[in-house]
């Protein structure tokens, strides 16, 4: 490691050629967020993949092996900086330090070919910390559809190391990543750094040591740095011509981020999802194959089948009133589905254009009225896909206090995608000004609470430093990859749950508890909600699955048994409700038991007492009917 000069001198390109691939032991894929890092582990390790936790913390990270070899490839956390901010850019730390100091390791740098000065900061901390790298250009087709060239091997010769173009979704360029393994070098150290910020800023790399022990002056002006030198790199060697309708990306890139027109492209982008899902998908296609389907063909041919069966018990737990055919799998299949099929949709063309970086932009201040920045949207939109994955997500914010809060308003206000679904069929059936209610009465509690925990609990708001990619048209491969990817864990990981909701409430009904249940359940549901006393099993299984609540709910609203009050008030309910029980686990593993149990004491209560002060203020407008 060089010591504290005025100039940091590379030591030619280190290390020599590194031993070849059959004697590495390890490959760690390191770069920024959201360039490509785990398509390209999955081009390279064939998809065999375990997740596991990274030792001593919960971060978890994907490990596989090249075929043919016993070499290891790890997926790390993505992060902007070697110098750790996070519990997750620690554990990406931590694997770059083990690369360093085991021989017959080596560190693939992976980076979007659109943003090379971005990626260029981390290539030079890699020189600095001299471990043997390769740097990959990821996402080499879009780079060029936007007219942007990079002269390789000029790049290659600067640095020193290999450097690779790929694209990694379509596995091109991956034989030639795997064979430039064996030519890893350690990138070229010649960064010029003020005498007085060369030690200290060694010092921090070789120690990852957490910027709140360093001082935010050293930090700012060792990035300054950086970030002058990747500049000057990036000039010699990428040129980035004006492709036809780039302007217009950029354009609209603005439009969107603007502090008038951003919010109505907002609300018309909302528009847009809510005809799509709650119109097409929880309208149209849900009556298709509820109505048509399952009504017309499934149910009565089960119905038929099990006929012949003597004992009614059999019977009815499969075609009876709880039945796993004509409800578990009606509900799970014919009316959840097409809605979070049609959400998934929505929401991978929405990734695809570069549009949510922007709305973490649009909402930075929104959040910062709650303790947190625009960084924590991410968790929050994540969050309407699904709520355990989101929370998981939550350790890319900053402090402890920010992942904290961000969990605890996952775990009140952000809805599923199924029931999220669910919500929007129901908001299309009652006035605008009953669905603004739901919607105020939501984003007031979040707000509120929010704000309050914000004062409440002891720490600090990190910083928010976004990166905004390009607007572009989605591309439609991506969209329907992405699409039957989240379909296929909704139906591994969700409709086995509904199965067994349903069959909580075919065991209860069985053995006359359910009855008890509902008479148990009729002071808070009928009393504070004003709601019918059958309700009270939604909110039952409501513990198991909260889009299993609302898809009972929505059932009973087409049945007529909701009218608008009653509907707004169920809606207000589950949305706030206590979350699902893989959730309350997840919190407890990444927050704690303690924690878990106090967030689940605090969010049942407020939402039965929202529910209710809905309630008392729509019938005092005169809403009812």
């Amino acid at each position: 490691m060089a010591g504290a000069s005025s100039t940091i001198v590379s030591k030619g390109i280190g290390g020599g050629v590194r031993p070849s691939t059959e004697r590495l032991r390890r490959v760690v894929l390191l770069g920024n967020p959201n360039v490509g890092k785990s398509a390209l582990f999955n081009a390279l390790t064939g998809l065999r993949a375990t997740v596991s936790n990274y030792p001593g913390t919960t971060v978890e990270v994907a490990r596989g092996r090249l075929p043919g070899t016993d070499t290891e490839v790890i997926d790390s956390p993505g992060l902007n900086s070697i110098l750790p901010l996070s519990e997750d850019e620690g554990v990406t730390w931590d694997l770059v330090r083990d690369v360093r100091d085991a021989p017959g390791s080596v560190v693939v740098q992976v980076a979007d070919a659109k943003n090379l000065r971005r990626a260029l900061l981390l290539t030079l901390q890699l020189g600095q910390l001299e471990v043997p790298s390769v740097l990959v250009l990821n996402m080499s087709d879009e780079a060029e559809a936007r007219g942007i060239r990079i002269d390789r091997e000029g790049l290659e010769g600067a640095l020193g190391i290999p450097v690779r173009t790929t694209v990694a979704t379509r596995g091109l360029g991956i034989a030639e990543v795997s064979t430039a393994l064996a030519e890893a070098r350690h990138p070229r150290n010649h960064l010029p750094l003020p005498e007085d910020l060369a030690g200290p800023a060694l010092a921090l790399l070789a120690d990852g040591v957490a910027p709140a022990s360093a001082g935010p002056g050293l930090l700012a002006r060792y990035h300054e740095a950086l970030l002058g030198h990747a500049d000057s790199l990036a000039g010699r060697f990428a040129t980035e011509g004006e492709p036809a309708g780039r302007a217009l990306s950029r354009r609209l890139g603005r439009l969107a981020v603007h502090p008038v027109w951003g919010w109505p492209i907002l609300v018309g982008i909302l528009f847009a999802v809510y005809q799509f899902v709650g119109v097409l998908g929880a309208g149209t296609l849900v009556d298709l194959l509820e109505t048509r389907f399952f009504g017309g063909v499934v149910s009565p041919l089960a119905i038929a089948l099990f006929a012949p069966i003597p004992w009614a018990p059999v019977r009815d737990l499969f075609v009876g009133e709880y039945g796993l055919v004509t409800m578990g799998l009606s509900y799970g299949l014919a009316i959840v589905l097409p809605i979070v099929t049609t959400f998934f949709v929505a929401f991978s063309i929405l990734e695809d254009s570069g549009y949510l970086p922007r709305l973490a932009v649009m909402t930075d201040r929104v959040f910062k009225v709650m303790g947190l920045n625009g960084k924590a949207v991410l968790p929050m939109v994540l969050g309407l896909g699904c709520d355990t994955m989101a929370t998981l997500t939550t350790r890319i914010l900053t402090t402890r206090k920010e992942r904290l809060l961000a969990t605890l308003l996952l775990a009140l206000g952000v809805p599923c995608s199924a029931q999220l679904g669910v919500i929007l069929a129901m908001l299309a059936v009652v006035p605008l000004s009953a669905a603004a209610v739901w919607f105020v009465a939501v984003a007031g509690v979040m707000v509120t609470v929010g704000w309050l925990a914000a004062r409440v609990l002891p720490g600090q708001r990190g910083d928010f430093v976004v990166e905004l990619p390009p607007m572009r048209l989605p591309a439609l491969g991506n969209v329907l990859s992405k699409t039957v990817a989240r379909v296929e864990w909704y139906l591994k990981e969700a409709l086995p749950l509904f199965l067994l909701g349903t069959l909580v409430l075919f065991t209860l009904d069985a053995f006359r508890l359910l009855d008890a249940v509902i008479r148990a359940g009729r002071p808070l549901v009928t009393g504070i909600l004003g709601l019918p006393a059958d309700a009270s099993a939604a909110f039952l299984i409501g513990f198991l699955r909260r889009d299993f609540a609302a898809t009972r709910l929505f059932d009973m609203s087409r049945a007529g048994a909701l009218d608008t009050v009653q509907l707004v008030v169920a809606m207000v309910t589950i949305t706030l409700f206590i979350p699902c029980i893989a959730n309350v686990f997840v919190i407890a593993k990444e927050r704690g038991w303690r924690t878990a149990a106090r967030i689940a004491a605090f969010v049942f209560p407020v939402a039965f007492a929202v529910g209710g002060l809905v309630r008392v203020v729509m019938l005092g407008l005169g809403m009812g009917g």
